[in-house]
Protein backbone atom coordinates (compact mmCIF):
# COMPACT_ATOMS: atom_id res chain seq x y z
CA UNK A 1 0.00 0.00 0.00
CA UNK A 2 1.54 3.25 -0.70
CA UNK A 3 0.66 6.53 0.72
CA UNK A 4 1.54 9.87 -0.94
CA UNK A 5 4.04 11.71 1.14
CA UNK A 6 5.02 15.61 0.91
CA UNK A 7 7.22 15.02 -2.31
CA UNK A 8 6.70 11.44 -3.19
CA UNK A 9 4.97 7.81 -2.30
CA UNK A 10 6.20 6.21 0.84
CA UNK A 11 5.40 2.99 0.99
CA UNK A 12 3.92 1.69 4.43
CA UNK A 13 5.14 -1.08 6.11
CA UNK A 14 8.06 -1.63 4.48
CA UNK A 15 11.54 -0.90 5.95
CA UNK A 16 13.90 1.58 4.71
CA UNK A 17 16.52 1.10 3.19
CA UNK A 18 19.95 2.08 4.88
CA UNK A 19 21.54 4.35 2.96
CA UNK A 20 24.86 3.89 4.78
CA UNK A 21 27.87 2.05 2.74
CA UNK A 22 29.64 -0.61 5.32
CA UNK A 23 33.47 -1.72 5.11
CA UNK A 24 32.88 -5.58 4.61
CA UNK A 25 32.41 -7.54 7.18
CA UNK A 26 29.89 -4.85 8.78
CA UNK A 27 26.52 -4.00 8.76
CA UNK A 28 24.50 -1.27 10.53
CA UNK A 29 23.99 -3.73 13.60
CA UNK A 30 27.67 -4.35 13.96
CA UNK A 31 28.02 -0.80 13.61
CA UNK A 32 25.72 0.27 16.60
CA UNK A 33 27.10 -2.32 18.60
CA UNK A 34 30.68 -0.71 18.22
CA UNK A 35 28.90 2.45 19.08
CA UNK A 36 27.44 1.31 21.77
CA UNK A 37 30.40 -0.10 23.47
CA UNK A 38 32.63 3.02 23.13
CA UNK A 39 29.49 5.40 24.39
CA UNK A 40 29.15 3.07 27.36
CA UNK A 41 32.86 2.69 27.98
CA UNK A 42 34.54 3.95 31.32
CA UNK A 43 37.40 6.75 30.98
CA UNK A 44 39.43 4.25 32.44
CA UNK A 45 38.56 1.31 30.79
CA UNK A 46 39.39 3.46 27.10
CA UNK A 47 42.83 4.39 29.08
CA UNK A 48 43.75 0.70 29.62
CA UNK A 49 41.78 -0.24 25.89
CA UNK A 50 44.58 2.18 24.32
CA UNK A 51 47.48 1.09 27.05
CA UNK A 52 47.03 -2.27 25.39
CA UNK A 53 46.87 -1.88 22.15
CA UNK A 54 50.28 0.25 22.43
CA UNK A 55 51.73 -2.47 24.03
CA UNK A 56 50.85 -4.58 21.57
CA UNK A 57 53.85 -6.30 20.03
CA UNK A 58 51.93 -7.83 17.00
CA UNK A 59 51.19 -3.90 15.81
CA UNK A 60 53.20 -0.91 15.26
CA UNK A 61 51.99 3.03 16.10
CA UNK A 62 53.44 5.39 13.79
CA UNK A 63 53.31 9.19 12.26
CA UNK A 64 52.44 9.70 8.93
CA UNK A 65 52.11 13.08 7.43
CA UNK A 66 48.98 14.10 7.18
CA UNK A 67 48.93 14.64 3.21
CA UNK A 68 50.54 10.82 3.11
CA UNK A 69 47.55 9.38 5.09
CA UNK A 70 45.61 8.83 1.78
CA UNK A 71 48.20 6.99 -0.13
CA UNK A 72 49.32 4.60 3.25
CA UNK A 73 45.61 3.76 3.63
CA UNK A 74 45.44 3.04 -0.37
CA UNK A 75 48.65 0.84 -0.04
CA UNK A 76 46.90 -1.09 3.46
CA UNK A 77 43.71 -1.74 1.56
CA UNK A 78 45.98 -3.45 -1.29
CA UNK A 79 47.93 -5.11 1.26
CA UNK A 80 45.10 -6.76 3.03
CA UNK A 81 43.01 -7.82 0.37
Amino acid sequence: MKKKGKNHLVSIGQQKRDPNRYPKGLNREKVQAIIEHYENQTEDQAVEEDEAAFNDRAITMMAVPIALVPKVQKLISKRAG
